[in-house]
């Protein structure tokens, strides 16, 4: 006989699944069972259909395929027998769900059992309806489970209601057919009808406008009293759970609640007394308790407005906070910060608790208490906390300081109270978490240096302290100091602008240079901090007279770097300091003073274009500063004068006598013409000349607005601008007056054809698209950065149902690189009626080889049912 014949006991088959070695073992076993089952299908075997359905359940949660089996179970159904009838609704429940098409068939089954006279198959088919109940036997079969709401047996109208609940989620419409029987379960004594009664009005106010109200007018009371009764009610052993009367109940009555409450003044004041009192005699040192209490918050929170309950509810969140319980003080932190928005000085009166909280050990419960004590600085307390947040940087988890360093960087900006207290602060954060701080964050602090002119010795100074304890390990210090350095060194030396609060300290003009060395040659200095130490040389150059052969002996050094972008800087500044002392003052004098508006927190009105300062950071020119015009020139790079004076003609005239062209001939050519035509400067060819790139979609820069010492709102180290940026010059201003188009030295006068400033434009596609969903790809380039696709996608609902719980997921492959930022909802209307956009960004790091490709996943709840779909993309625009 074969052991796995259909006659072969359930457990006999899960000891012999449970005694294989292997996977492969295993499947074939499964392999062998499900063989023989089908055998006993084919054969119409009655005896054996309710063990062969077991047998398929247990296969099922195996993750084995068993829809072979699903016509055994209605079989089963149909039965008149008990037995018979459980497993074959326990397989129908497990084998199959809402969108099996054989689902139709048991509609009439369930009917007649809904009608049975035996309560128990009554119960079996209210079950079954719960759990697998579409839209179509919602409509069939509701007035069924509305008589059942009314039967005698408790047992039976429990699973009645569930069953309700069901089917007003499915087909809303039929809400207005439960509203009063489930009024009459809201007066019930048996608690297990009683909370399903509860429920059921929970859900149908949710959907039902007119439920809302009546509930709200005819149950409001009733349901007060019966949170009363419970809540006082004696010692119950059938219901008792950690000394508290059925603290599940207690919680659907609180939900119900406020629900009711919910934006109506009356509701709210009739359950005043009863929330005060659940609020102050809840016991609290069992997780029923608090589970109690933290839906009393949530309730307060939610109804109108009372003063005193809301500070009781926010000084039971602060109880929570004390709690050891993890989750306990997380949902508490939750609740904080839906709280501080409705009354900010009670929850300020726990800031110690919860600045507590920031230290913890969990690190879910260390960002949302950060995220809480951001929220809770004003311009009065931001000294005492944003001190106690520096201290607590010292000794925070490596993998915690970058996001509390961002916040304590976002505090100091947002509520400085004077420049001073604002440097030392970063200055201390620079201190300890340098690395972590983002480029932003330090190119706003030099913004606010140079605009306080009265604390910039105070500050090289406070600098310069830092470097010699800290510089070591954090680069963006380094920075900071190289670049105060560059500009205000002569202030170190000679202790200019001391004020009371500092010690003496003694600097020589070689310890300055020391500082610029060590940032140089330090193994883990990077090419930003290098080039910025390479300008900061040039500048002392001119301010340290004695210093100025070792100044130069170092930036030697570097001519023969195999970084290219220091061995062109180091070759230009060696010029400069070689062969042209006449001009070398004037070209590195101190920095304007920038814009604070401009660059601080884009408070400006106009929307600023980008300008790459000297310090490779992207800073912003606001539009409509025009710059000055032009001086004259020099030739930065004339190997033969060294001390030849600065001639007076413009720097036209200049340069058409050392390249021996007629630029005024050239730019009378028919080629670069026209009515409006600007007259060509050679300031454009000493571009060229310097070896300083500009993007081919913008128009060049006069050469003296880089280097004048007199323009404004220009980046830090704006003197030197295109000497000194890591990526020789990129600017994205708009053009001076007056400038003409670039010329090229090897194709004659040639102007380029302007581009648009916002870069290519690319078509829109249709990304995706089913009988219910379309999705809509838009995309843009930034003109700087070709290998990087902004996308926006927006997501259109097709069908008459509104989606929930809306995810879209993307993925790639190795070559590209993706970024998908947060959704703008995560419901999506139906029929169209409004969208959901969500922003990805995609690098290609093989563009112009390799096109892109994306695969994606979309999942979402529609009627309660998951939904998934996936799909491949590659309808891409060329040139992506």
């Amino acid at each position: 006989m074969n052991p796995f014949s259909s006659g072969t006991r359930l457990r006999d088959m899960i000891r012999a699944i449970r005694a294989c070695k292997t996977a492969a073992e295993e499947r074939a076993v499964v392999r062998k069972e499900c063989a023989a089952i089908r055998a006993s299908i084919n054969e119409n075997d009655h005896d054996y259909r309710h063990r062969n359905i077991a047998k398929l359940m247990f296969i099922h949660m195996l993750g084995y395929p068993t829809h072979f089996g699903q016509m055994e179970c209605l079989k089963l159904i149909a039965s008149a027998e008990f037995p018979e009838k459980r497993i074959g609704y326990l397989g129908l429940m497990l084998l199959l769900d809402e969108r099996q098409e054989v689902l139709m068939l048991v509609t009439n089954s369930l009917k007649q059992d809904l009608n049975h006279a035996n309560q128990y198959i009554v119960g079996l088919a209210l079950c079954a309806l719960g759990n697998i109940c579409s839209a179509e036997m919602a409509r069939d079969l509701a007035p069924e489970v509305e008589r059942l709401l009314q039967f005698r047996d408790p047992n039976t109208r429990k699973k009645a209601a569930l069953c309700a609940i069901r089917i007003i989620k499915k087909v809303p419409d039929l809400a207005e057919n439960f509203i009063n029987p489930a009024a009459v379960l809201l007066k019930e004594k048996h608690h297990g009808v009683l909370i399903t009664g509860v429920q059921l009005c929970t859900d149908l106010c949710k959907v039902s406008a007119e439920a809302l109200e009546y509930c709200r007018k005819k149950c409001t009371e009733g349901l007060v009293r019966t949170l009363k009764d419970v809540a006082n009610s004696p010692y119950t052993p059938e219901y008792d759970i950690a000394g508290i009367t059925d603290p599940f109940l207690h919680i659907r009555l609180l939900r119900l609640l406020r629900v009711l409450g919910q934006g109506d003044a009356d509701a709210s004041d009739l359950m005043n007394d009863i929330l005060a009192q659940v609020a102050t005699k809840t016991e609290t040192t069992k997780n029923a308790g608090n589970a109690i209490l933290y839906e009393c918050v949530e309730t307060i929170m939610s109804i109108e407005d009372n003063g005193g309950l809301r500070v009781l509810a926010i000084n039971i969140l602060g109880r929570f906070l004390s709690n050891r319980d993890n989750n306990i003080r997380y949902v508490a932190l939750n609740m904080l910060m839906k709280a501080i928005t409705v009354d900010t000085q009670a929850v300020q009166r726990h800031r110690a608790t919860i600045l507590e909280c920031v230290k913890d050990s969990d690190a879910s419960i260390r960002k949302r208490a950060l995220e809480l004590v951001y929220l809770l600085i004003n311009e009065s307390n931001v000294k005492p906390l944003t001190k106690e947040l520096i201290e607590y940087l010292e000794r925070s988890d490596q993998e915690f300081k970058g996001d509390l360093t961002a916040k304590i960087c976002s505090i100091i900006a947002k509520f400085s109270p004077e420049k001073i207290w604002y440097i030392d602060q970063m200055l201390k954060v620079l201190s300890e978490a340098g690395n972590f701080v983002k480029d932003e964050a330090w190119h706003a602090l030099i913004v606010v240096i140079s605009n306080a002119s009265d604390l910039h010795g105070y500050t090289v100074r406070a600098l310069y302290r830092a470097f010699q304890t800290s510089a070591e390990q954090q680069e963006t210090l380094v920075r900071v100091a190289v670049w105060c350095m560059g500009e205000y060194g002569d202030l170190l030396v000679k202790n200019v602008g001391m004020l009371d609060i500092e010690d003496p300290i003694t600097v020589t003009e070689s310890d300055a240079v020391d500082v610029l060395e060590v940032a140089i040659k330090h193994h883990t200095s990077d090419l930003t901090t290098k080039a910025m130490s390479l300008i900061a040389l040039l500048k002392l150059s001119s301010r340290f007279p004695s210093s100025s052969e070792r100044i130069q002996d170092i930036i030697t050094q570097n001519r023969g770097s195999l970084v290219l972008e220091l061995q062109q800087r180091s070759i230009e500044f060696n010029s400069v300091i070689e062969k042209h002392q006449n001009i070398r003052s004037a070209l590195v004098e101190r920095m304007p003073v920038l814009d604070e508006a401009t660059f601080i927190g884009r408070r400006a009105g106009s929307t600023p274009a980008t300008v790459s300062t000297s310090n490779g950071a992207s800073l912003n020119l606001p539009n409509g500063v025009t710059k000055p015009p032009a001086a004259p020139l020099v030739d930065l790079l004339d190997l033969s004068s060294d001390d030849a004076p600065a001639p007076s003609s413009s720097g036209a005239d200049f340069l058409q006598d050392l390249l021996g062209v007629d630029l005024s001939a050239a730019s009378k050519q028919p080629g670069i013409s026209g009515t409006n035509q600007a007259p060509r400067t050679g300031t454009d060819v000493l571009l060229d000349l310097l070896s300083i790139e500009t993007p081919p979609a913008q128009s060049s820069s006069s050469i003296t607005d880089i280097l004048s010492s007199s323009q404004v709102n220009k980046s830090p180290d704006a003197s030197l601008e295109g000497l000194s940026s890591p990526s020789a010059l990129s600017t994205q201003a708009a053009t001076p007056a007056g400038a003409a188009p670039m010329m090229d030295l090897l194709d004659g006068f040639v102007p380029n054809s302007p581009i648009p400033d916002n870069g290519p434009v690319y078509p829109s596609i249709v990304a995706f698209e089913s009988s219910s969903l379309r999705i809509m790809f838009n995309f843009s380039k930034s003109r700087g950065n070709p290998q990087t696709t902004s996308i926006q996608a927006t997501f259109t609902n097709l069908s008459l149902n509104v989606y929930t719980d809306f995810i879209f997921q993307a993925a790639v492959p190795k070559f590209l690189q993706l970024h998908l930022d947060p959704a703008s909802s995560n419901t999506l209307p139906a029929s169209g009626n409004g969208s959901i956009t969500q922003n990805l960004r995609v690098t290609n790091s093989q563009h112009g080889k390799k096109s892109l490709v994306m695969r994606m996943r979309i999942a979402y709840k529609s009627n309660d049912e998951d939904i998934l779909e996936e799909g491949q993309i590659n309808n891409f625009p060329r040139g992506l």
